[in-house]
């Protein structure tokens, strides 16, 4: 992934910026740059981050578990479909003449 750092010109913040999505990955006030324009990294917003994601209802955890286990019951789902319409095409087989 390739990242482009640049100032807003409105508001002087120092935003780094995905060149293929375009999409604003980090953004941050010029208080928290330091001298060579680099983002000071805050552990506490880390920390916060981390509490939020902790704290998160079981019914979002049970949900996940619920996609998850959807999508790895996909394969099979898929591959009994696959068998079904290779036998019905192969029952149509019996039934007409070859074409040669």
């Amino acid at each position: 992934m390739k990242e482009v750092e640049t100032k807003c010109p409105c508001c002087e913040s120092t935003l780094v910026v995905d060149v293929k999505t375009g999409k604003v990955l980090r953004h941050a006030p010029p208080a928290e740059v330091d001298e060579m324009g680099k983002i000071h990294l805050n552990e506490d917003r880390w920390d916060s981050a981390s509490e939020r994601s902790s704290s998160r209802p079981a019914e979002a955890t049970s949900k996940f578990e619920q996609a998850l286990g959807d999508e790895r019951a996909k394969e099979s789902r898929f591959e009994d479909l696959f068998d079904k319409a290779k036998k019905k095409v192969d029952e149509r087989g019996k039934d007409e003449e070859p074409l040669s």
